[in-house]
């Protein structure tokens, strides 16, 4: 067997750099995270594709239209468009329409002088309008805030889609694995009952004692015992994969109970730059959007210490009669620019700004941790992949050497030269080492979805456009 892998081991990723002037209104360009971001890896990097399996792609194609995750992903995508959409609303102003009939009767009893009282009604109708001009930046660091939240839901929904499509993929081998050992149960169980079958004629013709008999019929039913457990771990696992994928069980079962061999576990993995392709890592995006958030809500904290400039004005009419509202000189307007600020608040402010400081700090820690956690996740899939595929490489000759024996002992046995008891020890380790590597192929597929699903294959932020 032969295994080429485009990897550079140990596998190293430089520290991550992170911006020196974070407080500040506007990010570095070398940190924010590029929306078409340039990637190593083919640009169809759907690395299920690479498995060459029809029933695999077309489960997380429909995994990704059903599933409920996913669904919830991209709705909290939505509503984060919304908030962005809500903060980018602080730019314009605030218009409000009122109209309506008023009767206002004042006292003749409140002056010093007693007269008569007087009343007075009318008609109104106008427009009054409030605006906050951004001269100091709020509004821009609030849509900031919401816009670097709503890259941080679309980078969750990848990761939601990279987890989901990693996990069916990892359940269809688990299924495929289950399939394969009970395929080879069921081959066992025909040979075992041609043994069973010999020893009794050479029983019946006193050639052999009924214990001969005994243990072959021991491994014979030991054999069929574990038939009903992958039968019961099929279903669970097509039980598994309906709620994984977002359909009812009945709709998987005539796609997926017939037998079907495991996708190739021998396959190059474009592995590419290490650093470049960890930045394409959802978490690792998220927890980048994320700190970028916090670093405009601190932004935000800190401009509550300036003043607010706000603009109120109406314009409208007012009139005793309805025909006489659009006269000139019924005409009524009012402007009034409006500078506030907030002198003292018993120090709300400071600690505002202090409690958002450590949240951007937390954002920091969450960062650093992200991009270790992905290095050491691609270095552990790469040697569980490489170490496992050795394991295969060693269980075949294991296993030419078991159906050997089992073929020797046999042989033998019929011949009256060696006991019934190395026939069942031959038996046995045929059965555990053919498991034995359709295990060990399971888990270099499992190795490398694992790999696959590190280096934040399958989706990108690009794609979500």
């Amino acid at each position: 067997m032969t295994l080429t892998l485009f990897i550079a081991c140990p596998f190293r990723m430089p520290a991550a750099t992170l911006p020196g002037d974070l407080l500040n209104d506007s990010l570095p360009s070398q940190w924010v995270y590029d929306e078409h971001f340039d990637q190593s890896l083919p640009t169809d990097d759907r690395w299920w594709n690479y498995f060459d399996d029809p029933v695999l792609d077309s489960l997380i194609v429909m995994g990704v239209e059903n599933n409920y995750n996913v669904l919830m992903a991209a709705r909290r995508i939505e509503m984060a468009r919304q908030s962005l959409n809500s903060a980018r609303s602080g730019y314009f102003p605030t218009l409000n329409l009122s109209g309506g009939w008023n009767k206002n009767r004042t006292s003749g009893m409140m002056a010093d002088d007693h007269g008569h009282a007087s009343t007075i009604d009318y008609f109104s109708l106008g427009v009054n309008m409030n605006w906050e001009i951004d001269v100091f930046g709020k509004i821009t660091a609030r849509a900031k805030q919401q816009k670097a939240s709503f890259k941080a839901t679309r980078a969750e929904y990848a990761a939601v889609m990279t987890s989901l499509c990693g996990n069916i993929a990892k359940a269809y081998i688990n299924l495929r694995v289950y399939q394969a050992e009970l395929a080879v149960a069921g081959e066992h169980i025909a040979s075992q009952e041609k043994i069973v079958k010999i020893t009794e004629a050479r029983h019946e013709a006193g050639l052999a004692s009924m214990l001969d008999v005994s243990q072959a019929k021991v491994v014979y039913y030991s054999t069929q015992a574990s038939v009903p457990g992958l039968r019961s771990a099929i279903h669970r696992t097509i039980n598994g994969l309906a709620t994984l994928v977002g359909v009812y069980p009945e709709e998987l079962y005539p796609k997926l109970d017939v037998a079907a061999p495991l996708p190739d576990y021998n396959q190059i993995v474009p592995v590419g730059i290490p650093a470049e392709l960890l930045r394409r890592r959802p978490d690792i995006v998220q927890a980048e959007y994320e700190l970028a958030g916090y670093a405009a809500a601190l932004g935000i904290a800190k401009k509550e210490f300036l003043p607010t400039l706000s603009i109120s004005g109406s314009i409208g009419t007012s009139a005793h009669r309805p025909g006489s509202l659009f006269k000139s000189e019924s005409l009524t307007y009012s402007i009034a620019p409006t500078l506030s600020w907030t002198i003292f608040d018993g120090m709300a402010r400071k600690y505002n700004a202090a409690i958002a400081r450590q949240q951007m700090e937390i954002g920091i820690d969450n960062y650093n941790l992200a991009v270790m956690t992905a290095v050491q996740e691609v270095d552990d899939a790469i040697s569980a992949y490489v170490s496992t595929l050795k394991n295969i490489d060693v269980l075949e000759e294991v296993i030419t050497h078991s159906d050997k024996s089992l073929e020797l002992s046999l042989d033998l046995y019929k011949r009256g030269l060696n006991p019934f008891n190395d026939v069942v020890t031959a038996q046995l380790n045929v059965l555990e080492n053919q498991n034995s590597i359709i295990v060990s192929k399971g888990n270099a597929l499992a190795a490398l979805v694992n790999l696959y699903e590190a280096l934040g294959g399958g989706w990108d932020i690009s794609q979500l456009e």
